[in-house]
């Protein structure tokens, strides 16, 4: 007689998979001549897509509770499991030219890379602390190596050894804000701990202590003010995939706890949730105020799109302050918005990547001239920083409408007020790096020197006398494989800017399957 835990267990296929197909391209990497190892790339690319088809195969019907009630399988997991599972293969692209020229043991970076993605999938259908808090420490874990995966660069041991010090400090934060809360109801299940919070009485010092570092905890994980110390550094140090994953992956698999957390912990007990309405609300406008801010003093373009990113951060914050008042509509803007800023991170990414792969410069000043000499990368990095900055017609200036309009619908106009200003904030310092590459000229064009820059060309245009100025040298193209991620993601930027109805439908049934009931 089958019990419920076996008779469900097949619907864990796709971790069982993802978990397998690890494993083997370890193994297989271990067996690949070095002149091989770029085929591992194309293993991992395919495991993801054979891990999306299974999960879209297998989906049940409704929502299905596993190991008594420790995960669910629903539409929001699902959807947030796709959307993972695309994030790696865009990071994947980005990572094969760069770890050939740049990376050892590349078979271990995908297989972190791989294990990293069990680790999200897990917590956007974890519906206990205690089995969120593991699968955070999966993805973590994977995260602390491979910020620090640039063995012979110095930037990038500093950062893994500030990442691992202030993750693991946060983490501690988690962990004790967990036992509290335990301590105070009981439970550690949402269901449980939603219960207990919409009991009349008085709600015990010790549980608010648990959930205020329970909130500090996952502030860190989304590098929120003023928990952000450790973003600025780890991107500045990390491998510029690496450093994109950490600005898209871990951020939208933090949310997505966050969000079920919320929707089915905290939201249901709507007189508690109105004490923290504030809090939060708060939180979001000095994170995006002041990532926006110290931003404009942003010399790197790593730290600039750290700084970004805390920005962003912020507006999605905002969000999840006005669950409380329509969950459907809050929620369904969040995760709209977590979508857009991922695709347009991936295309600005995978710009300064093409861009880093030829020149290995990653300073703002180093992109003058850079709309002359690549004007296709010059354009994804331009079309990706004025989606981020909210401007029509791309797909940015559509999320930042459905997410504002629906923080000034929840109450908080102020908020949206603030979100509003600090987007003009971005704006400028956004259109100092297109200044960069379309008005500025390099210190010394006629002295670069790439790869495939023709040499007859320098003394043709010497020879013009109406120019005193040197010709700027050509840049070789970028790899097939970046151009394509490039152009892709303009296509989907422009797409979500234009017309977000599909999406938004998936969306709209993904955050179904949390809103609260009654």
């Amino acid at each position: 007689m089958p019990t419920e835990l076996t008779s469900n267990l097949h619907l864990l296929t796709p971790e069982f998979v993802l978990t397998a197909l690890a494993f083997l391209v370890f193994t297989v990497d271990l067996f690949l001549p070095e002149r091989h190892k770029e085929w591992l790339a194309g293993l991992s690319v395919v495991s993801l897509i054979a891990v999306m088809v299974i999960a879209l195969v297998m989906r049940p019907a409704g929502s299905v509770e596993l190991y008594g009630g420790l995960i669910v399988i629903d539409s929001f997991g699902l959807f947030f499991k796709i959307f993972f599972l695309a994030i790696g293969v865009g990071i994947i692209a980005l990572s094969v030219e760069y770890g050939r020229d740049r990376l050892e043991h590349r078979g271990e970076f995908y297989g972190l890379l791989l294990f990293s993605i069990l680790g999200m999938n897990l917590m956007a259908m974890s519906r206990e602390l205690l089995t969120a808090y593991i699968a955070l420490e999966l993805l973590s874990f994977s995260l602390y190596v491979m910020v620090a995966y640039g063995l012979r660069e110095a930037r990038s041991n500093e950062a893994g050894i500030k990442y691992i010090i202030i993750g693991a400090l946060s983490s501690a934060i988690m962990l004790y804000g967990l036992s509290n809360i335990y301590a105070a109801l009981g439970t550690t299940f949402f269901a449980g701990i939603a219960e207990e919070l919409a009991s009349p009485g008085t709600v015990s010092p010790v549980l608010w202590v648990g959930v205020a570092l329970l909130v500090v905890g996952l502030g860190f994980k989304l590098s929120a003010v003023p928990f952000h110390m450790w973003a600025p550094d780890a991107y500045e140090g990390a491998p510029l995939p690496v450093t994109a994953y950490l600005a898209i992956g871990s951020k939208a698999a933090a949310f997505a706890l966050t969000l079920r957390l919320f929707a089915e912990a905290i939201a249901p007990a709507a007189a508690r949730w109105d004490e923290w309405q504030l809090v939060i609300a708060v939180l979001a406008a000095i994170t995006m105020l002041l990532g926006n801010l110290v931003a404009l003093a942003q010399r790197n373009l790593k730290r600039l799109m750290a700084y970004s990113s805390i920005g962003h951060v912020g507006y999605a914050l905002a969000g999840i302050a006005v669950l409380g008042s329509d969950f459907a509509l809050a929620a369904k803007s969040v995760v709209f918005y977590l979508v857009v800023y991922a695709v347009t991170n991936l295309v600005v990414f995978a710009g300064i990547t093409a861009y880093y792969n030829r020149t290995g410069q990653d300073n703002i000043a180093d992109l003058a001239g850079l709309a002359d000499r690549q004007p296709f990368v010059a354009a994804a990095i331009a079309i990706g920083l004025f989606s981020l900055a909210g401007l029509p017609i791309f797909a940015g200036f559509t999320a930042k409408f459905y997410l504002f309009a629906a923080v000034a619908d929840g109450g908080f106009l102020w908020l949206a007020g603030v979100a509003i200003f600090a987007s003009l904030i971005s704006l400028y310092y956004y259109l100092q790096v297109l200044r960069q590459m379309y008005i500025e000229r390099p210190a010394n064009p006629g002295h670069e020197v790439y790869e495939h820059a023709p040499a007859e060309d320098h003394g043709e245009a010497h020879g013009h006398g109406d120019h005193d100025e040197p010709p700027v040298a050509p840049m070789p193209r970028p790899s097939l494989l970046l151009t394509a991620t490039m152009g892709v993601g303009l296509l989907v930027v422009t797409w979500l800017g234009v017309y977000p109805a599909p999406l938004l439908s998936l969306i709209d049934a993904a955050s179904a399957a949390i809103v609260p009931q009654g």
